[in-house]
């Protein structure tokens, strides 16, 4: 090989990783069973909340964006979830994606939302370990720590209910 045919196989090489990176990225896709991936954060009351820290509670993981239509119309319903069973082992944790911190802000104000929320600095929480493709998306994971459901769209009050009320069963049977 002479010097171009060496150049034209390192690009050639350089091609091909460069792709075959991006498949395996796009071929990760949300998790939906097993160990939910840890992670910490902090919310913008400036309080740390990791998820292995949450063990022993059933979590609502929500990801959403203030400028994000379906987000608003979920918004009332993880509010409600979270007011009802947060005193019985609950915890819905909300993840801002790709949003400004005001803007954040703001949204929860609008809505009244208490349950603890923070921004994903770098989309790491989102992209790299949940592999997010919107929002909102959200994770229901039961109280070892597992991924028990995956919801690809706004949450529906009542079938989140309904799921968070079934592990609370199944958590209170294992005790």
């Amino acid at each position: 090989l002479g010097p171009l045919g060496l150049l034209a196989l390192i690009g050639v090489v350089v091609i091909a990783a460069i792709f075959g990176v991006a498949l395996v990225r796009n071929s990760q896709s949300q998790p939906q069973s097993g160990a939910a991936p840890d992670f910490a954060i902090t919310t913008f009351d400036g309080q740390p909340v990791s998820l292995s820290g949450l063990r022993g509670n059933v979590v609502v993981l929500n990801f959403w964006a203030s400028w994000c239509g379906p987000c608003r119309d979920e918004a009332n319903a993880l509010e409600a979830v979270w007011r009802d069973y947060q005193d019985d082992g609950v915890v819905v944790l909300g993840v801002a994606f790709a949003d400004l911190d005001p803007d954040s802000v703001a949204f929860m104000n609008e809505f009244g939302i208490t349950y603890p929320n923070g921004p994903d600095t770098g989309t790491i929480i989102s992209k790299e370990l949940y592999h997010i493709t919107g929002v909102p998306e959200t994770f229901i994971i039961d109280q070892q720590g597992q991924v028990r459901q995956f919801i690809y769209s706004v949450v529906n009050e009542r079938d989140l209910r309904t799921t968070v009320e079934s592990l609370l069963a199944e958590g209170e049977s294992a005790s």
